[in-house]
Parts: structure tokens; C-alpha cells; sequence
């Protein structure tokens, strides 16, 4: 029963965070990879890839490589002091 609060919950609750960020992206969301590419999502295609443009131009990912922490880390708003 331990094992199962402390590590399998949490890792379940993760994953479907994960799932829902993937299927709530949307057109003109600034994304950041797991692999660290900044990015603004062009276009989303229905098997699961999107088309991301950055700096470098534009490249396609799968949804799964796009970072749930480091995207709402980058989309969250400023606090001036």
C-alpha cells in the first residue's frame, strides 16, 4: 500500500498531466522540447506530430518530445517588483 502512494500514484497522476498538456496544444503556443529547442507551434497534424518553428526554421516533432514543465515555466506570466 506504501509503494503504491509514493510511487505509483504520483507517476499515473504525472502521465495523464502529460497526456492532457499534449492534447490541449493549440496554434501560436511558445513550447520548449525536452531536448531544449524554443519554439512556436505552427501547425498540429493528426498523427501525433506538430510543426514547430524557431530560430533555426521550421521542424517537425512528435507531441511527446514537447517539455509540460518548461512550457508552462515559459508561458507563465512576469511578476514585476
Amino acid at each position: 500500500m506504501v509503494m503504491y502512494l509514493f510511487l505509483i500514484r504520483p507517476q499515473m497522476k504525472k502521465q495523464k498531466q502529460e497526456k492532457k498538456f499534449s492534447s490541449d496544444l493549440k496554434v501560436g503556443d511558445k513550447v520548449i522540447t525536452k531536448s531544449g529547442l524554443h519554439g512556436k507551434v505552427l501547425n498540429l497534424n493528426d498523427d501525433g506530430t506538430c510543426i514547430i518553428e524557431s530560430g533555426a526554421g521550421k521542424m517537425k516533432f512528435e507531441r511527446s518530445s514537447i517539455s509540460m514543465e518548461l512550457s508552462s515555466k515559459l508561458n507563465a506570466p512576469v511578476k514585476k517588483k
